[in-house]
């Protein structure tokens, strides 16, 4: 059976995106040498990205031209195959971004989230998608939570748990100090 992860960086004081779209300028606090082997582990063990639309939308727009910058990390984000959730996308869409393997969800996301985690494979990662993260832990599907600190404070920006997100008990399996700064934390639910 297949494992659905979650896999973001927050800053210290939770928000995963600065005021503006996309601004994800703390991520700079914490790529180093033990991220990038942790990215290339989680990117091989990996058979599916389930992203919601916008992520989707901005992880094409630079990630197909990313093959010069990380040849080995762009190499795994552009082959691997993607699972796009959005109510606003056509499969035409999909394919004027242009984003390799990239699937457009066609069951409900429990559903199918559900479908594919009963399946053989390897993990499934969720990056960024604050709102299909929302839908996944209100249904109870991930199994898995990995979240990089950033030693941070931004005091303003988007949440990745925003107010009502439903409660879980989760227990930590693993710290992973960052030389740049920040650390990996990674969580799983508590039996």
């Amino acid at each position: 059976m297949r494992k659905l992860i979650m896999w973001n960086i927050v800053t210290l004081d939770g928000y995963f995106e600065g005021e503006k779209k996309w601004d994800l300028s703390f991520h700079d606090q914490v790529w180093g040498p033990e991220l990038e082997k942790l990215s290339l582990e989680q990117l091989r063990s990996a058979d599916y990205l389930i992203v919601g639309r916008v992520t989707y939308e901005g992880m094409a727009a630079y990630w197909k031209n990313a093959e010069s910058e990380n040849s080995e990390i762009a190499r795994l984000m552009n082959s691997l195959p993607k699972l796009v959730f959005s109510t606003t996308l056509k499969p035409a869409d999909l394919m004027a971004i242009g984003w390799n393997n990239a699937t457009l969800a066609t069951g409900g996301v429990p559903e199918e989230i559900s479908r594919l985690k009963a399946q053989d494979g390897k993990n499934m990662y969720v990056f960024g998608s604050a709102d299909l993260s929302r839908t996944l832990i209100e249904n109870d599907l991930f199994d898995e939570y990995r979240i990089g600190i950033a030693p941070v404070i931004l005091g303003n920006g988007t949440r990745l748990f925003k107010s009502g997100t439903p409660g879980t008990n989760l227990r930590l399996v693993s710290t992973l100090p960052l030389s740049p700064g920040g650390v990996v934390l990674r969580f799983e639910k508590k039996s």
